[in-house]
């Protein structure tokens, strides 16, 4: 018989988290501390959503997502997650550019883009200073007409130069173009801008290990392989969710899953206002991605000094968000994992991302989409062949990602990566307005800001489904706790 993996769960929970992105561990992590009975439920056979790592022979890990985010993360994590995992939290000091226009070398914060916008751009400091103040102060009120390309066009007209610099590690970040409101890039940029990059000693595997333990000690009931078939909403509210051929009942849901795929897939059209159905068809999803695996041999040693941390380089002679996203290929992000990256491993691995479209790879017939995996496995390894030289005889292990891979082991529709556009955030809030104890928790418009945003998110939306069932606790209690 084939395994059961709700075996001994409960008939019903206060709250059903579907998905285990970081939004939704922190989620249920934050409504277990406030007391509520919790229920987890992840389709993959191991929790994290994009926040994952993979294996290869050799023992190698990968780490799929794990390449930089900003120091608010170590304030987040240790009032929401655990001290232990706070301070795993260690700072990238080697970001690189490299492209036609400018090579250089910064500890991307503040007072490093102000010395290198005025010593290599010959910015005056009075319009640097503007420039990161007018970014700073940006928030989710402010007029949303304004587009990324008009902020730069207000400070910096006809520099294309600091535009690159400016943009690319936003892009790779979130997927923000120049066509996106100014707040997206504004509110993502000032966050990093804070203290710089970040990155989690240790990798994805241990940080999702000791968030899993955390949440399991907590009395989080996590499971695995359980895909939610069905939102059940009667009467204007959530009643229960079915999931391997059960039915669990429960006063809220969040979902950690795709926006769309939320309203459209597990809840269904019916169940909201038509002029809200309008609304979240209009919502786009963001790009996908590719990447490339590559594990050195035992004892290869990579040069911190030519590769960095992370190394944005491009071919491109200029920044171009239809070029990001080609299939011919011109700028890649490299991000290079060291030993001291993955203490006590002597392995050194490196990824190569590209922003792409699902559309370039869902219509490939199987031969082709196999020989277009292999030409971008060459092509980077060509491209990378300037930083690290001689590679392939320096590989023992490749692999490689499209946003097919992405679709398939997320569910995420067209392998988004970073969820929806900036409209989606707007019906992603919506969704308990239209259906009382619905709920949203993932990379929607600002909050898209990769793991920090999706923590973050998680967060605000535990502590309103917290209210929610504060205010509804008259009622009869859906948790065996409180039924008692």
């Amino acid at each position: 018989m084939p395994r059961d993996f709700l075996q001994g769960a409960r008939d019903s929970y206060d709250v059903v988290v579907i998905g285990s992105g970081l939004g939704g561990l922190t989620a249920a992590n934050t409504l277990a501390r406030a007391g509520h009975g919790v229920l987890l439920l992840e389709q993959h056979y191991k929790l994290g959503g994009l926040a994952t790592w993979f294996r290869r022979p050799g023992g190698h890990i990968f780490d799929v997502s794990l390449h930089g985010f900003p120091y608010g993360m170590v304030k987040s994590c240790r009032r929401y997650w655990s001290r232990e995992i706070a301070d795993s939290i260690v700072q990238l000091r080697g970001i690189r550019f490299d492209n036609p226009m400018f090579s250089l070398v910064t500890t991307y914060n503040r007072e490093d883009f102000t010395r290198l916008l005025g010593s290599r751009f010959g910015v005056p400091a009075g319009t640097v200073a503007e420039f990161f103040d007018a970014a700073r102060n940006m928030n989710f009120y402010d007029d949303q007409s304004t587009t990324t390309k008009q902020l730069f066009d207000r400070f910096f007209p006809g520099r294309e130069d600091i535009v690159r610099l400016l943009m690319e590690p936003i892009t790779y970040a979130n997927g923000s173009t120049l066509e996106d409101p100014a707040l997206t890039y504004g509110i993502v940029f000032s966050n990093f801008m804070s203290k710089g990059v970040f990155t989690f000693e240790g990798g994805t595997d241990r940080l999702i290990g000791l968030m899993e333990k955390e949440l399991r000690a907590g009395g989080v009931d996590v499971r695995i392989r359980c895909e939610v078939d069905r939102i059940e909403v009667s009467g204007g509210r959530v009643r229960a969710v079915r999931v391997n051929g059960r039915r669990i009942k429960t006063s809220a849901v969040i979902s950690n899953a795709n926006l769309t795929g939320t309203i459209f897939g597990m809840v269904g059209a019916d169940k909201f206002e038509p002029k809200f159905v309008e609304q979240a068809r209009a919502v786009r999803l963001n790009n996908s991605s590719t990447q490339v695996y590559v594990a050195f041999k035992p004892g290869v040693v990579i040069d911190e000094d030519a590769c960095g941390d992370l190394l944005f380089s491009s071919t491109a002679p200029a920044f171009r968000t239809d070029l990001l996203l080609s299939p011919n290929i011109t700028s890649r992000t490299y991000s290079f994992y060291y030993p001291r990256t993955r203490p006590g491993r002597d392995r050194y691995l490196m990824v190569s991302s590209t922003n792409a479209r699902y559309d370039d790879w869902a219509g490939l017939a199987r031969e082709d989409y196999q020989q277009s995996k292999r030409s971008l496995i060459e092509g980077t390894l060509d491209a990378a062949e300037k930083y690290v030289p001689g590679i392939r005889e320096k590989i023992d292990a490749v692999d490689c990602a499209t946003p097919l891979t992405f679709q398939r082991y997320t569910k995420h529709l067209a392998g988004a990566s970073f969820g929806t556009k900036f409209e989606g955030l707007a019906v992603s809030r919506g969704l308990p307005e239209q259906i009382a104890g619905l709920y949203h928790a993932g990379s929607v418009g600002i909050i898209m800001s990769g793991w920090l945003g999706a923590l973050n998110y998680g967060v605000i939306v535990a502590n309103d489904v917290d209210s929610f069932l504060m205010n509804h606790s008259s009622q009869t209690p859906v948790s065996n706790e409180l039924s008692l």
